[in-house]
């Protein structure tokens, strides 16, 4: 992201480790990145309808009555743009965005120093919420509630607490796991949004949109080849994209053919599905060597060398979701369709994919 010193001088005593300053807008003729690819007002995200509706009005409201919105949550899994959606709410309210996480604010000295030195109608986007320590999560609440921070001075038996007004502001947080979220702090924002993965028609207008940022041409059939093996997921449908492109710059291509992009991807072993050479492996490993389970989490781990919690958070969600897996209480099982899409005939007891 662009870090500017704009407002360095409204900065004085925060941490810099758990904070930067992001401006809104591309800066110069910059490289494509990521930040560029972002688009910068509401009308240009795609996808998300109902909620763009939805902050379309909330936003307009808080406009229309001259005063900073209520606090957002943002909730849903990784890569689907709420990164992005923080940007835009503090372009579309034409104020500055501070940008910090969870797991970089330690103490909540940290965040106090942040909140005191925040201006009047400034949007402080906070990623990973649910990883803030308790104490900073207890010193937010007053904050986002009452707009004051309790200062303490002193230590020991002389330690007082002086009350610091905070001048009206707005608190985006982001997360992916909105139920390891404290209900006071839930509780808190006035407005959430809930964010799906995408339909491949959605995906497909982003990655024609991107493609157009990036100067890559694409022929026919060549934006949802790439749409089917993005999992739903605007970061993954970039990252592809940005590697399509580099086999195009190699191979002299003026125009990048669906073939091309089937020939690309299967270079970086990612298939017709999206399945990537993780997720083969471990559909290869209950089928093949459990005879299409169940088996158990720490068996197939094992089995295909890698930790429990990577199988279980990087690969089952979109396994299950598109139905070639399922879990059980007695551990995962291979569905049909998991086996077909392995080229092996599945046995007669096989469940069908849901």
């Amino acid at each position: 992201m662009n870090e500017t010193t704009d407002y360095g001088a409204s900065n004085t005593g925060a941490n810099e480790e758990s904070l930067r300053m992001v401006s809104s807008q591309p800066i110069g003729n910059e490289p494509a990145s990521d930040e560029e690819l972002r688009p910068h007002v509401l009308g240009g995200f795609i996808g998300q309808p109902r909620l763009k509706a939805q902050l379309q009005l909330f936003l307009d409201a808080a406009r229309k009555r001259d005063v900073p919105p209520d606090h957002i949550l943002l909730a849903g899994p990784p890569g689907l743009g709420k990164t992005t959606l923080a940007m835009i709410v503090a372009n579309e309210l034409e104020v500055p965005i501070r940008v910090t996480s969870g797991p970089a604010v330690q103490h909540a000295g940290d965040l106090a120093s942040i909140l005191s030195s925040l201006d009047t109608g400034e949007v402080l986007f906070i990623d990973e919420i649910h990883r803030l320590p308790r104490a900073a999560e207890e010193l937010l609440y007053i904050a986002m509630e009452d707009f004051r921070v309790d200062v303490m001075v002193g230590k020991g038996p002389g330690a007082s607490s002086i009350p610091l007004t905070l001048p009206r502001f707005t608190v985006i947080g982001a997360t992916t796991r909105e139920g390891m979220l404290p209900s006071p702090l839930r509780a808190r924002f006035g407005f959430t949004a809930h964010l799906d993965f995408y339909p491949h028609d959605e995906l497909q207008k982003l990655i024609e949109r991107s493609a157009n940022v990036l100067g890559v041409n694409l022929g026919d059939g060549s934006a949802r080849e790439l749409a089917l093996r993005s999992r739903g997921t605007p970061r993954i449908a970039n990252r592809l994209l940005r590697r399509v492109r580099d086999w195009a710059i190699v191979h002299d291509l003026i125009e990048v053919r669906s073939d091309d992009v089937k020939e690309a991807l299967a270079l970086y072993q990612i298939d017709s599905e999206g399945l990537d050479r993780l997720d083969i492996a471990v559909l290869d490993a209950i089928v093949r060597n459990f005879n299409g389970g169940p088996v158990g989490l720490n068996n197939l781990a094992a089995m295909v060398g890698e930790e429990s919690e990577t199988v279980e958070t990087v690969c089952e969600p979109y396994l299950v979701r598109e139905g070639f897996l399922i879990r059980t209480p007695k551990g995962r099982v291979a569905t049909e369709k998991a086996w077909r899409h392995l080229g092996i005939t599945p046995r007669d007891d096989v469940s069908k994919p849901f």
